[in-house]
């Protein structure tokens, strides 16, 4: 039975991507991927990476883009899914198998969910586990996101100025994620809220541009990367800070 499944490749690190990843990468016939405009894919490239570091290759034949532009409007994106989903539709019907490569995790804040959504009514749709941004920062922190009865929440950059504040005051720990352009007001929310001395910041997380910010004052208050993030810890004196700034 062709299967349509969702391949967490990880933060960024190839060495991170499990085994059976790269097992379902050898034995998909189609490996699909979100990619922007100019046709890169950073799913692809993690992939590429670690099958590189294995001795073995992606045949050019398997691979299927799609063409994505980032947006926050849902009906653009959701007409973006649809077509996405018409395309993966007729390679399942002709009982070829389909791996969807995501950064991190598929099911946490993955494109995976939405073309799971639109498929898993007529064909075996299934998940494998990666590493999520979280978990990847607090390694490279050296600071848990939660020990015992303490409690945390996953925010987003999209969340408003309000919103934050009061998050941050209600939980121990808290980690907001895709801060880039909403950086200058997450900054403002920490400070409002009695967190900013709680708070880190990473951008591009296990990757060789990896950045880490344990000290916020030295932060610019301007709008950064798409993949960074702060974490908001009960534990900021665990920080490893050997090379951080």
């Amino acid at each position: 039975m062709a299967s349509f499944i969702g391949l967490g490749v990880g933060p960024g690190d190839p060495e991170l991507i499990t085994l059976k990843s790269i097992r379902l990468l050898q034995e998909a016939d189609i490996v699909t991927f979100i990619c922007n405009t100019e046709g890169y894919s950073q799913a692809l490239d993690i992939a590429r990476q670690a099958l590189q570091l294995l001795g073995l290759t992606l045949e050019e034949a398997k691979l299927l883009a799609i063409p994505f532009r980032m947006t926050r409007e849902r009906d653009e994106a959701n007409q973006a899914y649809d077509h996405a989903a018409d395309k993966i539709a007729r390679y399942l019907d002709e009982d070829r198998s389909v791996v969807f490569l995501c950064e991190g995790d598929p099911l946490f804040f993955g494109s995976f969910a939405y073309l799971q959504e639109r498929l898993s009514g007529r064909y075996h749709c299934e998940a494998v586990s990666g590493i999520s941004s979280p978990q990847a920062a607090s390694a490279a922190l050296g600071v848990p996101l939660a020990l015992l009865a303490e409690n945390l929440c996953v925010l987003s950059g999209r969340h408003n100025e309000p919103e934050l504040i009061s998050h941050f005051r209600d939980f121990d720990n808290a980690v907001v994620l895709k801060a880039g352009r909403s950086r200058p007001q997450i900054l403002r929310a920490l400070k409002a809220s009695g967190r900013y001395q709680d708070a880190l910041y990473i951008e591009y997380a296990t990757r060789a541009e990896q950045r880490i910010v344990t000290d916020l004052d030295k932060l610019e208050p301007i709008p950064g990367p798409y993949f960074s993030l702060f974490l908001v810890s009960r534990h900021k004196n665990l920080v490893n800070r050997k090379g951080n700034s």
